[in-house]
């Protein structure tokens, strides 16, 4: 993580030296080393760990809330939905502000994915790879949707900003809204034994005494409210909420309050090699890091579908 950081506010097009940092250090002055490290370098590289522990965590929540390991919050509608609900407040009051533009983003993923929850209530849990299959085709049809509003207003290529997570317009004052998602990830941590027994079913949290409709919502609130506020910011970055928790749960097992902490670091370690990846193919242009996390991302989740079962 600590190498992927270093890394990550090295690499950039514009000329940048670590001994100008040390400079304007020892002799308390800006210079432009420092000023790109502050005002850039700095800022994208916190966005990238935020975005990463943010939908890894949002991804752990929602497999422990359906019972399913093969579901993410782009697998749920709420990504899809919250750039619906962003795209029809652009429309309607484009000069609001960015905090309206979030809450509305965040009742339109909420909305999605309650919608998507009645969608798989009649399914049977031992068919759990249906749930994965509808989760697609809804947030396809979501999609397709929102692609057809943007192109009949000619806003396509707005929508196509926040469709593609990208972190190469991340600048100070453009991304401070992700840090909200970090006190949703430290929340998620204090109610992590509760979900943990949710996750067990629903016979054993009513005999311990959890409310599992209460402790369910909460978690699918901070699902739609960390999926909001990425695609407001930085932009949808799928299959981080998918590989990241199933890596981290078959070396750690289950125990939420055990393998949170390993699923922030991961997810954040991921999108910053991802997007050190994607500025580097074709340096000094840049690969949008959802294009390259979708590629990994896609290899390791059929990976996960066709793998034969462990023996016992």
């Amino acid at each position: 993580m600590a190498l992927l950081v270093l890394l990550s506010l090295s690499i950039g097009v514009a000329d940048f030296s670590w001994s100008g940092i040390f400079h304007s250090l020892i002799n308390h002055s800006a210079n432009s080393d420092s000023s790109l490290m502050l005002v850039s370098r700095l800022p994208r590289t916190i966005a990238i760990i935020l975005t990463g522990i943010a939908m890894a965590v949002a991804g752990m929540i929602i497999q422990v809330v359906l019972k399913n390991r093969f579901v993410e919050p782009s697998m749920v509608g709420a990504t899809q939905s919250a750039a619906l609900g962003l795209l029809v407040v652009s429309l309607f009051f484009p000069a609001s502000a960015l905090i309206i533009k979030m809450g509305v983003a965040t009742i339109a993923a909420v909305f999605g994915m309650m919608l998507f929850m009645l969608l798989i209530h009649r399914i049977p849990p031992t068919d759990f790879l249906m749930i994965p299959l509808i989760g697609i085709v809804f947030g396809g049809i979501i999609d397709a949707i929102t692609t057809f509003i943007a192109y009949q207003t000619e806003t396509l290529q707005m929508l196509s900003v926040w469709q593609f997570g990208d972190f190469s317009s991340v600048l100070a004052g453009r991304y401070e809204l992700l840090w909200f998602t970090g006190v949703l990830c430290i929340i998620a941590y204090i109610i992590a034994d509760k979900l943990t027994i949710i996750g067990l079913g629903d016979n054993i949290a009513l005999n311990l005494g959890i409310s599992k409709r209460h402790v369910t919502w909460i978690g699918v609130g901070m699902v739609a409210m960390m999926s909001a506020v990425v695609v407001v910011t930085v932009g949808m970055i799928p299959f981080i909420g998918l590989i990241v928790p199933n890596i981290v749960s078959r070396i750690m097992g289950d125990k939420l309050r055990r393998s949170l902490p390993a699923v922030a670091l991961l997810g954040a370690s991921a999108v910053l090699l991802c997007d050190i990846i994607g500025r580097s193919i074709r340096y000094p242009f840049e690969i949008p890091v959802a294009t390259v996390f979708g590629v990994v991302g896609t290899v390791i989740f059929l990976w996960l579908l066709l793998r034969a079962p462990a023996e016992s």
